[in-house]
């Protein structure tokens, strides 16, 4: 029963690690740019998160969709104003762009919200779900935040594939991601289509730091450690796949809480990146990698 509780909890972790990614892979996908930037998205949408409910009272959940509007703006004009810029040089000069505006971001944080940890704490909290109240064969704990962070991430992920699978905006981005000279051929302004897509990766991560601020401890520290899940995630379930991300953030989550047990919680990382090791490795298209973002 105790691997069942444990398998669980890596599922749940999982669904939310799947929105972090999400926008991650879609702009490595698309722009070819590798945005170190993402973990610090994600910290500021749970800052902002933090701070509308402690300020406002604006529950976390609700906030989702005003984290996702507000990182989009931003993400639009950082990308529109800068990284545009770089667009066509070698992904090299891109990465180095990013990483040099994710110590900027992460100082500013440091300089107005000081590295200790915060959290939201929900009043009330959600509590828990005691499984076996229901079924008493089966004796699992189900936080409700945990569940409820789970069910928003997956309607992100789900959302983002309807995107691009169902809108004219959707395709174009796919177009662009398969062949930017010929989607430019056939009328699509790339370079709307690239700021748009960085707006909807930051969007992605703002609305995942805000379900994420109810359940881990808020610090610009968390960084990189978020960036770096989403890497390992992006490799994973393979560039190219929505569900892929999905696929990818169950399996790192079901992997870190099985790790966590056998090895010790100070082990997730290292795990994580051993995984990334292995894949690039042996399988370096990822789980469900393909051409095309769909």
């Amino acid at each position: 029963m105790l691997a069942l509780q444990i398998l669980v909890n890596g599922i749940l972790l999982g669904g939310i690690y799947a929105s972090i990614a999400g926008g991650f892979s879609l702009v490595w996908g698309v722009l070819n740019v590798i945005n170190i930037l993402h973990g610090s998205f994600v910290v500021l949408g749970a800052y902002m998160a933090f701070f509308a409910y402690t300020l406002l009272g604006i529950h976390p959940y609700l906030f989702v969709p005003i984290a996702a509007l507000l990182l989009f703006a931003i993400g639009l004009a950082v990308q529109y104003a800068i990284v545009n810029r770089v667009i066509d040089a070698p992904v090299l000069v891109s990465l180095t762009l990013t990483f040099g505006l994710t110590l900027f971001l992460d100082n500013v944080m440091l300089n107005a919200f000081k590295a200790d940890f915060r959290k939201v704490n929900l009043r009330p909290p959600l509590g828990i779900i005691d499984v076996s109240d229901y079924l008493p064969a089966i004796d699992i704990i189900v936080p409700v935040d945990r569940l409820a962070s789970m069910a928003f991430a997956i309607l992100l992920v789900a959302l983002l594939y309807w995107l691009l699978r169902r809108t004219s905006i959707g395709r174009a981005i796919v177009a662009v991601r398969m062949d930017r000279y010929a989607a430019s051929l056939m009328g699509v302004d790339t370079r709307i289509i690239f700021a748009v897509t960085f707006g909807i990766g930051a969007a992605m991560a703002g609305a995942a730091g805000a379900l994420l601020s109810p359940i881990f401890p808020i610090s610009p520290l968390a960084s990189t450690a978020y960036l770096g899940k989403a890497f390992v995630i992006c490799i994973l379930g393979g560039l190219g796949s929505v569900t892929g991300v999905l696929v990818g953030g169950v399996a790192l989550g079901v992997l870190e809480s099985f790790g966590a047990y056998i090895f010790g919680p100070e082990h997730s990382l290292t795990l994580s990146f051993t995984l990334l090791i292995l894949l690039l490795i042996f399988r370096p298209t990822g789980l469900l990698g393909k051409r095309g973002f769909i």
